[in-house]
C-alpha cells in the first residue's frame, strides 16, 4: 500500500471514529467525542472505587458522612428532576452512587469517579468550611461524572496517540528520535501544553458552571462557591503554576467565572421541591 492511499485509509478512519463518537455536554450543548464506553469505564472506576475503601483509611465522623450522603441525595434528586421536568436524557440513568470519607488531612480534595463513585477527603473541609461550600465542592465533582469527562478524556488519549504513531510513521521515526536524544517525552510534553491541558481546564469550567447548578436545583446558595475558591487561593499560598502548564483554571480565572455565572445561574436556575 501506498503512502497516499495510506493516508486515506487513516483519514476515514478517523472520520468514522469522530461520526460515531460525536455527542452533547448535558446542559451546556458542548461537542464531545465519545470513542470508549461509558459501561466500561463504570465498572473500571467501581472496581478501583473498591480498592480505595480497602487502601485508605475512612473517617468515623459519621455526622460528617451524613451530611455528605444527604447533600449527595438532594443533588440525586435535583438532577433526576430538571431531566426529567426539561424531557431530556437524564446522564445519570445507571449510576450506582455511593459516599465515603477519606481520613486525610494533608488532601484538599475530592473526587467522583464515573458511575457517581465519591470520595471527600477530610482536608477539604478546612476549604468548604459550612454545608453550601460543601454542596458547591460535591456538584463540581458530581458534574464531571454527569458530563461524561471521564469518557472524553480517555477518546481524546485514544485519538493522540493514534495520531502520534502516524507521524512517527510518515517522519521516519523523527518523533522517536528526537525523544531518545533529549530524555523526555517530547511529543507527549507538547500534546499537554497545547492540547490536552487546554482542553482539560474546558472540562474544569465546564464542571465549575455545571456544579454551581445542580447545588443551586438542589436548594444551596452558590454564593459561597466563590468564597471557596478564595479559601483555596489563600491555602495554595500562591503557589499555582502558570494556567498553560496546568490542567486547571488559575484561581483568579476561576473567580471571574463564577461571579459572572452567578446570577444567571441563580434565576434561571431555582430550587427544586
Amino acid at each position: 500500500m501506498n503512502r497516499r492511499k495510506f493516508i486515506n485509509l487513516i483519514g476515514c478512519g478517523c472520520l468514522s471514529f469522530g461520526l460515531h463518537g460525536c455527542a452533547t455536554a448535558p446542559i451546556t450543548d458542548r461537542k464531545q467525542l465519545k470513542l470508549i464506553p461509558e459501561s466500561k469505564l463504570n465498572a473500571q472506576a467501581a472496581a478501583i472505587y473498591e480498592k480505595v475503601k480497602e487502601k485508605e483509611k475512612l473517617s468515623d465522623d459519621k455526622k460528617t458522612l451524613n451530611e455528605i450522603k444527604e447533600i449527595g441525595k438532594k443533588i440525586e434528586f435535583s438532577i433526576n428532576s430538571y431531566f426529567d421536568r426539561e424531557n431530556l436524557n437524564n446522564p445519570t440513568i445507571g449510576f450506582d452512587w455511593e459516599y465515603i470519607l477519606i481520613e486525610n488531612d494533608k488532601v484538599k480534595n475530592a473526587w467522583c469517579m464515573p458511575g457517581g463513585k465519591i470520595a471527600v477527603y477530610t482536608g477539604i473541609l478546612d476549604i468548604t468550611k459550612n454545608t453550601n461550600g460543601l454542596a458547591a465542592v460535591m456538584g463540581h465533582e458530581i458534574a464531571h461524572a454527569v458530563a461524561k469527562h471521564s469518557v472524553e478524556r480517555a477518546s481524546r488519549g485514544v485519538l493522540v496517540q493514534t495520531g502520534t504513531s502516524i507521524i512517527d510513521i510518515f517522519s521516519g521515526g523523527a518523533l522517536s528520535q528526537i525523544n531518545r536524544s533529549t530524555g523526555m517525552d517530547t511529543v507527549g510534553l507538547i500534546s499537554s501544553i497545547g492540547l490536552m491541558n487546554p482542553f482539560n481546564r474546558k472540562q474544569e469550567s465546564e464542571a465549575d458552571y455545571l456544579g454551581m447548578i445542580f447545588s443551586s436545583l438542589s436548594g444551596y446558595d452558590i454564593r459561597e462557591t466563590e468564597k471557596i475558591w478564595k479559601r483555596m487561593k489563600e491555602s495554595n499560598k500562591g503557589k499555582e503554576p502558570p494556567e498553560f502548564m496546568s490542567t486547571h483554571p488559575s484561581s483568579e480565572n476561576r473567580i471571574k467565572n463564577i461571579q459572572g455565572w452567578l446570577n444567571e445561574i441563580i434565576i434561571k436556575y431555582p430550587p427544586i421541591s
